[in-house]
């Protein structure tokens, strides 16, 4: 991601900012987590630069170089998980107009998606 524009760097802290607190032991939860993966979209020093004043290690690839060993099994998590969402329609294309509406349809999903496999016959 390139700074040419300035809302592109205020998205991107805006990205960052609105990241929940991670959720742990019990005791006062980090605001923060400790590593952010990315590909290599967001390979700059600048993206690089913001991580590490919020105290968070950036895991991205660089342009050119070879991937970062490891890090695809994250991301087909990640992958897989949109890929189930993308299955009910109103979720791929999103028809409501109202943040809250779309939030409670992707909730519904993710529950009948945990429903569906735990509910699955033992093969």
């Amino acid at each position: 991601m390139t700074w040419a524009l300035p809302v592109r760097r205020q998205a991107w802290n805006a990205l960052v900012d609105g990241i929940p607190p991670v959720a742990g032991r019990r005791s006062r939860p980090r605001r923060r987590p400790e590593a952010l993966l990315g590909d290599k979209g967001y390979d700059s020093n600048a993206n690089r630069d913001e991580l590490r004043k919020r105290r968070i290690l950036p895991v991205i690839s660089r342009k050119g170089a070879p991937n970062i060993q490891g890090l695809g099994k994250l991301r087909y998590v990640v992958e897989q998980t949109f890929a189930l969402l993308h299955h009910f329609k109103r979720l791929a294309v999103r028809w409501e107009r109202r943040t809250e509406l779309h939030d409670a349809f992707a909730s519904l999903a993710c529950s009948l998606i945990c429903w569906r496999r735990l509910n699955r016959p033992e093969s």
